[in-house]
């Protein structure tokens, strides 16, 4: 059936390995018009979204806002993990739409907030009353990890970039130490990616498997049914690491950006921790501050379990964009 003329804009979701586009109407996500291509069959974005609209019989949109797993600086994207580079230039010529953005991915997830279903919440640290312009911080754990702040201001929405996935891990234990001296061996020196990740997870489990002189390797996947069945001790044991570390983290993170409005934690690793947090300690180690410990009550923390969350927050980029929001 064919769409209407400058009816709908067009979102993306660009992964390492997956591209998901889909055609939104305002904030709405319109059922049906999802589709994933795989980037490994495409030259590059401008193929793939000109492949789309044609799968979708010609749609003409108005607008178009794509989430990239990589740096954007000055409108210009590179991703991380895949030889493709995006700009506004390849992305007007592939969609011919006016109004333009592109963003990385996880500012994608930072607009979402606020507008997804409340039933793709789920709560892990309770949350304070807060005043709506209270800043907000989501946190990706998935293949990388990073961070971000959500600000509210008089002239829109403001989610800044950042690589908090390369800070230094923290050490606060010989254990932990150990820990960091093994996994630095990926990039020289211990980062937080190294450990809050899927690979990050597969490390500490082989890390544990170093301290016990029995050396075996799993996929994140299998740390994880390992974990949740509890057929493999080892695996439980590596989820409590990574949640413990998930949990100083992400507390260090609230203490510099001073997130009232609350810590939203994102990704599939992070969803798929999210039944563990409660039981590994995640409250616990976020509130570890010492003197501040009665502080980091102020910061209440939720998981997103909505895999459309990027596609959303294109969307409302776009809306805040039309409304004179001057947000990146």
């Amino acid at each position: 059936m064919p769409h209407p003329d400058n009816a709908y804009s067009l979102v993306a979701d660009i992964g390492g390995t997956n591209t998901r586009v889909a055609l939104a109407r305002g904030l709405e996500i319109i059922e049906g018009s999802i589709r994933r291509y795989a980037n490994s069959e495409y030259a590059g974005l401008e193929t793939v979204l000109r492949r789309y609209i044609a799968d979708e019989g010609g749609v003409d949109c108005h607008g178009a806002c794509v989430a990239v797993a990589g740096p954007v600086r000055d409108g210009r994207a590179t991703m991380t993990n895949l030889d493709w580079t995006i700009d506004k230039t390849t992305l007007a010529r592939a969609t011919g739409a006016e109004h333009l953005a592109i963003l990385n991915d996880l500012q994608a997830q930072g607009h979402a907030l606020g507008h997804c279903a409340p039933d793709h919440l789920r709560d892990i640290v309770p949350f304070p009353a807060a005043s709506p312009q209270a800043a907000r911080l989501v946190i990706g754990v998935g293949t990388g990890f990073n961070a971000a702040p959500v600000f509210e201001t008089d002239t829109g929405r403001y989610v800044t970039p950042s690589e908090s996935g390369h800070i230094n891990l923290p050490v606060a234990s010989e254990a932990e130490l150990r820990l960091a001296q093994f996994v630095s061996t990926a990039h020289g020196f211990p980062a937080v990616e190294d450990v809050l990740s899927g690979r990050g997870l597969e490390r500490v489990y082989a890390w544990l498997g170093a301290e016990a002189h029995d050396p075996r390797e799993k996929t994140a996947a299998e740390v994880m049914a390992g974990c949740t069945d509890g057929s493999d001790p080892r695996a439980v044991e590596a989820a409590r690491v990574f949640v413990r570390f998930l949990g100083v983290v992400a507390g260090n993170l609230a203490l510099v950006q001073l997130p009232f409005g609350g810590v939203y934690l994102v990704g599939g690793v992070a969803r798929a921790i999210a039944p563990h947090l409660r039981d590994f300690g995640f409250a616990e180690a976020f509130r570890d501050k010492g003197r501040f410990a009665g502080f980091m009550g102020n910061f209440g923390v939720a998981v997103v379990e909505d895999d459309y969350a990027a596609l959303i927050g294109c969307a409302a980029h776009l809306q805040g964009l039309a409304l004179g929001d001057r947000s990146a």
